[in-house]
């Protein structure tokens, strides 16, 4: 009887596997019937139906809903493992030791990915024309809309865009500002440029002569890499 018992659970587990192992219901009546069963039935949509009855094939068969409910809940763990599954990071495996801006950027990036610090990055460097030109960049923002990696390798500069937070062409004048998912440009006010951030309302103040704000810090990156580099880090806490 034990030996009994413990089979049956065997079969169980059998029978989930059977279900991730074939496409459809069809293939799976079809690994079940025999070469001898097709040479006497003549007839595989027959022989489909006798295994679905239980009366040929090996052991017990799966009917077609559960089937179906199966192989639709292995799908699922198995999309949701692929969501779950720990991303690596842009920054991982590089030596970064020589660039202490892109250094600083690694050190975040686990934090910036989850939620947990919100960076803003303030760049001034000359572009591909020559042209001086400065930018407060969302670093989370530019993380989730774009591939990291090449700018960790060094293949890429990370110069701001007239699409970031804000951007400044120093020769031709141009400017931009743009609100993100995390910041709100606050423009046109006394105090200068300032970013709200969305999810606990504090405000980022990045005029250097002033404190930046609540749970927030101001770090000067002293490198080679640009003409200047300020990341604005700021701690969100979130309003219960």
């Amino acid at each position: 009887e034990g030996e009994e018992g413990s089979m049956e659970g065997g079969d169980l587990a059998d029978i989930t596997d059977d279900a991730l192992k074939y496409e459809t219901y069809e293939q799976y009546l079809d690994s079940q019937i025999s070469p001898m069963d097709l040479f006497y039935l003549e007839d595989q949509d027959l022989a489909r139906q006798l295994v679905e009855l239980g009366y040929r094939g090996s052991g017990e068969t799966l009917k077609r809903e559960e089937f179906e409910a199966r192989k639709k809940a292995a799908e699922e763990a198995k999309a949701s493992k692929l969501r779950n599954a720990p991303k690596k990071l842009a920054s991982a495996d590089k030596d970064l030791s020589h660039f202490p801006f892109l250094h600083n950027l690694a050190e975040r990036e686990d934090l910036v990915r989850n939620g947990k610090l919100t960076s803003i990055i303030f760049i001034r460097d000359k572009n591909s024309k020559g042209q001086e030109v400065s930018g407060y960049i969302d670093y989370a923002h530019r993380l989730k809309t774009e591939n990291f990696e090449p700018y960790f390798e060094r293949k890429k500069k990370l110069m701001p865009r007239p699409s970031d937070l804000s951007y400044y062409n120093w020769e031709t004048q141009h400017s931009t500002s743009n609100s993100t998912p995390n910041f709100q440009v606050i423009a046109d006010n006394e105090a200068g440029l300032l970013f709200k951030n969305k999810r606990d309302r504090k405000v980022i103040n990045v005029d250097p002569k002033s404190l930046p704000g609540d749970n927030s810090r101001r770090i000067e990156i002293k490198t080679h890499e640009y003409l200047q580099v300020v990341i604005y880090d700021h701690v969100t806490r979130r309003k219960t």
